[in-house]
């Protein structure tokens, strides 16, 4: 009998780890304190997606968390690699999505001796992340793969920070005798009691409104959402990963829940007399509660206890996962037999709903068919709109106004018809967002709507979508500016200070033609349907350059600035 032990690195116990909780990529560029966990994911047979840039691999790991409801995992190196993607992770931690970002770093004995991108990287990270961990033996490494895995997705999803210094992952381990760790946490309470307090909170309203945040979407509510809004005639509308659980086809779904959007959310969240928020927060896309009034009854449900009451007191706060606790409120209009009651008690607030949507959406019809010159930004995300229609087609935002149009035009029939950044509003994710999407669904396709100032962020990665072979369109919606802040300078100027918001004309196509792409000049309105048409038979990354109106003002300014001025109030 042999009794040898058999004894590896440290980094060998990575691989059996990742393959434990199903690792499908890891995203990264390539540097040498991290070469041994990529020798792992080799091992395991699983492919590495290497970037430009470590800030859009963290980008592509964070939208494919968001997608798939799996941890993203993104590999750098130490020092640059390590600090490259702190604004990626900071986007994470504020969207709640699951990524898991493994830094290289220096031994100790190499710590103070001013070594090549020597540096402590745990004191800048744990601010950010929603857990910040530290291997300090290799006999642990599948512990601590498993403790990262766990604090990324349950509660509420987020990022986690793993250390892996160079010489744990290079110790001698005695492979045999290494626990192999690995548990799943499922537990979805729900209070039955606060479930019948809802419900009659509910009953005793005339006007009631359900917004279905990204918390919706985390538990999978979709379904059980929809039943609940047929049973009892509740308008509902949807926000952040939210948007298309329900879709907005539906007769009682109402869109997005922006008032910057036209439609009746405005009117909704004014009048409403008992608001109901499904896993989505009193923020930025609420205007941080500053229109909501006192009169009305807010009933908050999220899984993180903390997050109830931030800037508004709450009526009735449940801390809960949103479908099981919409699941036990579908039981109890079954059996109290209240389904048709509430529906008629509603349907005069429907239908004052659904005027006024008819009215604002014609009002907003000035930009999206306009036929100017140069385009109306407005218009070409209409026409964008109108032509990927399919319940599986994806479009990107990236910018300032340039989001803002998608926010205000696109129609979401399903999850992820529309991927933008966040609260924290950061430039430069669209491409990354865009390729991992495309690795995510590569039957879809998948545009990224781009404002000629993010454009230049992560430009170079339409090279890793032309070698990775996921080809996605590209439309920069180019006026020239940096048009959000040119905008905030114009309103409070009267001029734009010199030589900082203007851009000037880039051919963006043309970058993407020496790159391998496909590229596209656009000037007028009806070129544009074509435009997309010959883009995606093409099945090359394309760019399509449009050049639009500097002079119109995007509806993100535009609330940016009323923002702004009911806060000074």
């Amino acid at each position: 009998m042999n009794t040898k032990l058999e004894t590896k690195r440290g980094w060998s116990l990575i691989t059996d780890a990742f393959r434990a909780w199903e690792v499908e990529y890891i995203f990264s560029v390539p540097g040498e304190s991290s070469t041994p966990v990529a020798r792992a994911a080799e091992e395991a047979g699983i492919p590495v997606i290497s970037a430009r840039h470590e800030q859009a691999a963290a980008f592509m790991a964070e939208a494919y968390g968001r997608m798939t409801k799996k941890p993203g995992v993104i590999l750098v190196t130490f020092g640059p690699g390590f600090t490259n993607t702190v604004s990626s992770m900071v986007n994470a931690r504020l969207s709640n999505s699951p990524v898991i970002l493994i830094a290289g770093a220096h031994a100790p004995k190499s710590h103070d001796k001013l070594g090549l991108q020597d540096m402590r990287q745990e004191p800048i990270i744990e601010s950010v992340v929603k857990k910040s961990i530290i291997c300090r033996k290799a006999e642990r490494i599948p512990e601590y793969i498993d403790m990262a895995f766990r604090h990324a997705i349950h509660g509420r999803p987020g990022p986690v920070f793993l250390e892996l210094p160079i010489d744990v992952l290079d110790a001698p381990v005695d492979f045999q005798s290494v626990p192999r760790l690995k548990t799943s946490v499922k537990s979805r309470p729900v209070d039955a009691v606060e479930a019948k307090a809802m419900m009659e909170m509910i009953g005793e309203s005339t006007k009631p409104m359900l917004v279905a945040g990204s918390g919706a979407y985390y538990s999978g509510a979709g379904t059980a959402l929809r039943e609940f809004v047929e049973k009892t005639g509740i308008p509902v509308f949807t926000i952040k990963f939210g948007r298309g659980i329900v879709p907005d086809t539906h007769p009682l779904c109402f869109e997005a829940a922006n008032a910057l959007r036209p439609g009746c959310a405005g009117l909704a969240t004014f009048n409403s007399d008992c608001i109901v928020l499904l896993g989505n927060r009193i923020d930025m896309y609420s205007a941080c509660g500053i229109f909501f009034r006192k009169e009305q009854k807010l009933i908050q449900v999220d899984i993180e206890p903390e997050e109830m009451g931030r800037n508004n007191s709450i009526d009735l706060a449940i801390c809960s996962d949103i479908r099981v606790l919409v699941e036990e409120c579908i039981r109890i209009v079954d059996k109290e037999k209240i389904g048709n009651s509430l529906t008629k008690q509603f349907s005069g607030w429907v239908s004052e709903l659904r005027e006024n949507e008819k009215n604002s959406k014609e009002m907003g019809r000035t930009d999206t068919h306009s036929d100017a010159l140069p385009i109306n930004p407005g218009r070409l995300a209409r026409e964008i709109d109108d032509f990927l229609d399919r319940e599986d087609d994806i479009v990107v935002a990236d910018g300032g106004d340039t989001m803002s149009w998608v926010l205000t035009t696109r129609t979401c029939r399903a999850e992820w018809n529309e991927i933008m950044s966040g609260l924290y509003g950061c430039l430069g994710m669209g491409i990354p967002y865009g390729l991992a999407a495309k690795l995510v669904k590569p039957s879809s396709r998948v545009l990224c709507f781009m404002g000629d100032g993010s454009m230049g962020f992560n430009f170079m990665e339409v090279e890793t979508s032309i070698r990775k072979n996921l080809p996605i369109v590209i439309v920069v919606c180019n006026n020239n500016l940096w048009g959000m802040t040119a905008n905030s300078m114009k309103a409070r100027f009267q001029h734009y200070i010199p030589g900082t918001v203007e851009i000037g004309f880039v051919p963006y196509h043309k970058a993407v033609e020496a790159l391998g792409g496909k590229g596209m000049l656009v000037e007028k309105p009806e070129e544009i349907r074509p435009a997309l048409e010959e883009a995606f038979a093409s099945g090359k990354t394309t760019c399509i350059n449009v050049v639009t109106d500097p002079n119109v003002i995007g509806p993100g300014s535009k609330a940016m600035a009323m923002f702004e001025e009911k806060i000074v109030e």
